[in-house]
């Protein structure tokens, strides 16, 4: 059996330190973490509304990364465009970067295709998204993380 070498580049456009979270799009947030809570004994999150991205989100920290769930606050969202094209599901993966301006513009001068061409506030800290067309059909989040600020508690109903 021949040795096949390994013919991926060694140069990076863009270096990311972690996967920060897998995001999950759902119809029913507050039911969706009743179930997540249920099913895995997690403690419950809160849940923020995102009025620029038009949705409700909430984060569970599980060990080094998260999983978000995001639920379509008016029905011309993306968010809600993608439920009822894909259906609930797995809504893009987020690598945390130490400097996402830096990022930025490392990705607009290598030619990839951008959904932010400047940062803006996310959940947990400045995020950008690249186009799914430029990742495999992925769509991927970067984020430089920050505090969290002006949640509003989880409270099960």
């Amino acid at each position: 059996m021949s040795q096949q070498k390994n013919k991926f580049s060694h140069e990076s456009i863009c270096t990311v330190k972690s996967i920060n979270h897998v995001c999950l799009a759902v119809e029913d947030i507050v039911e969706t973490i009743k179930l997540y809570v249920k099913l895995f004994g997690i403690p419950s999150p809160e849940i923020e509304i995102i009025p620029d991205q038009k949705v409700k989100a909430a984060i569970i920290k599980l060990g080094d990364s998260s999983l978000e769930f995001i639920e379509p606050t008016d029905n011309d969202s993306g968010v809600a465009k993608f439920i009822k094209n894909k259906g609930e599901g797995i809504h893009h993966i987020c690598f945390e970067v130490e400097n996402i301006q830096k990022s930025i513009e490392e990705l607009q001068n290598a030619d990839v295709k951008l959904i932010d061409s400047q940062p803006r506030q996310g959940l947990e800290g400045t995020i950008a998204f690249i186009h799914p067309k430029s990742t495999g059909n992925v769509l991927i989040e970067l984020i430089e993380t920050s505090p969290l600020k002006n949640k509003v508690k989880f409270n099960g109903k």
